[in-house]
């Protein structure tokens, strides 16, 4: 039998922290919030106080105009809420800023990961294994069928249409808040090191990566250049604007996407993708069943995604677990 934390109870709306009288990434507005990162389906306006990373807070300032109420926690403090819940915020490995919760009250460790992912990104620090006695983990790729590739074959996939075609662009659809900017910088580690060019919605983001010191070398909007300059390029775009009215000013686009879903065939033919590239900020199937071993948890919590797959596994491996009902989780485009 699965035992009950009763200091900490998943709500459809989110993961409420009952001695300090908080919720961690609530899906409305509440008085004390605790945020793990900036994507819309985590982080929202309107609370009375919200606690994240420095990073954090800067990018739902951009996004969601929010200020008042921001506490900022760097990674590696400690605070103590009331109740007598200490909170610690460590690197969850997946957009800038975004951060595992370690919760501990009354002797537990509880770990809200939000969404994390192993593989190295050069534009956030790396997953931190914290050993814990509840691991809440999402399960957004939690079926055997998704295994990511090295992103440094994916690259030079992406390379290797542009070269071959230096008459055309390659238009490559990309989430605005944190797979942008970590394809731009996994260009520049490939050595590409010409003009990329952007889609307006994307400036802002990328700028505010750039000022918390990612390097991201020459960026321009698409709005200045010619046709010609277009030619050979690499653009970047939101996965919505690959096949808009704004794509036809581009010279014969390769269309290309950054995702984790482009594994799946029918995604990348819904989307009329010609080069599907297997880009993902979050852990595939091998990554999240390692992680739980290595955590070791007494009991883990599943969420945000595929639910049923890796609690099937959990069962298998003797391992306690259960399947959490939140609701105001989005299937972003990865």
């Amino acid at each position: 039998m699965i035992a009950d934390f009763a200091w900490i109870r998943p709500e459809p709306h989110g993961i409420h922290v009952v001695p300090a009288d908080c919720w961690i990434d609530p899906s409305q507005a509440v008085a004390n919030a605790l945020v793990t990162h900036g994507h819309a389906d985590h982080a929202r306006g309107g609370h009375g106080r919200t606690v994240a990373t420095p990073e954090t807070l800067a990018i739902m300032e951009l996004r969601y105009q929010t200020r008042e109420g921001a506490l900022p926690v760097r990674y590696g403090e400690t605070i103590r809420l009331p109740g007598e819940v200490d909170v610690t915020y460590v690197p969850a490995g997946h957009v800038l800023g975004s951060a595992q919760i370690v919760l501990e009250h009354a002797g537990e460790r509880v770990v809200v990961t939000g969404d994390y992912k192993r593989r190295p990104d050069p534009t956030c620090p790396p997953f931190e294994v914290v050993p814990c006695d509840v691991f809440i983990t999402e399960a957004t790729f939690g079926l055997p069928v998704f295994c990511h590739p090295p992103i440094e074959t994916e690259i030079a996939k992406l390379l290797k249409a542009r070269a071959d075609h230096l008459d055309r662009c390659v238009l490559v659809g990309a989430y605005a808040l944190g797979k942008a900017q970590r394809l731009i910088a996994e260009l520049r580690r490939a050595g590409h090191h010409d003009v990329i060019w952007l889609h307006g919605a994307m400036e802002r983001m990328c700028r505010l990566y750039e000022e918390w010191g990612v390097g991201l070398g020459e960026l321009r909007l698409v709005t200045d250049a010619t046709k010609d300059e277009l030619r050979g390029a690499i653009v970047v775009c939101p996965p919505s604007a690959l096949n808009d009215r704004w794509s036809r000013r581009l010279p014969d686009p390769i269309t290309a996407m950054a995702s984790g879903w482009m594994r799946v065939r029918q995604r990348a033919r819904q989307r009329n993708v010609e080069l599907p590239l297997v880009i993902s900020d979050h852990a595939d199937w091998g990554e999240l069943t390692r992680t739980i071993e290595e955590v070791n948890p007494s009991e883990s919590w599943i969420t945000h995604g595929r639910e049923e797959a890796l609690l099937r596994w959990c069962q298998l491996h003797q391992r306690r677990a259960r399947a959490l009902a939140l609701v105001g989780y989005e299937d972003e485009d990865d």
